[in-house]
């Protein structure tokens, strides 16, 4: 299992532990919207919630040749998934680069944020913003062909 899936998975096991807990005390409607709540968080949290990550050198490469941004995110992080979800079918515009799972991205967002692995790390024409408004990122995407 890739380290993407381990926050998903954890939130399915803790949910259905608690679930069961809940279930055998004789709360089955609790236990049911606790498991929802639970599968829900493991949804967001998932790598199949963001396009598809590729590695930092990649990105800068596409980004140079098609002058799309570059997000640099981490699961789990709720700065990103807000991003993700706001910029809806527009995010696949986007260059994706996953910094748990690529150290050149890691080392790129510390680059840009005095030694903090802060993101979402959006890189537009070369410049680094970090955590910028949703919004602005969309602006920065051009229309779809």
């Amino acid at each position: 299992m890739t380290r993407a899936w381990t926050l998903p998975v954890l939130f399915v096991l803790c949910g259905s532990a608690v679930a069961t807990g809940l279930l055998v005390k004789g709360s089955p409607g609790t236990a049911a919207v606790l498991l929802l709540v639970f599968l829900a968080l493991a949804g967001v949290n998932s790598p199949l919630v963001f396009p598809r990550s590729i590695g930092a050198q990649e990105a800068q490469r596409r980004s140079a040749a098609d002058g799309r941004p570059v997000v640099f995110w981490r699961p789990g992080c709720t700065y990103c998934m807000r991003l993700r979800l706001r910029l809806g079918r527009s995010a696949r515009q986007v260059h994706w680069v996953d910094i748990w799972r690529d150290p050149a991205g890691a080392a790129a967002v510390r680059a840009a944020n005095d030694g903090n692995e802060t993101v979402p790390t959006v890189v537009v024409a070369g410049q680094p913003h970090t955590n910028p408004d949703p919004a602005w990122v969309r602006a920065q995407l051009s229309p779809p062909v």
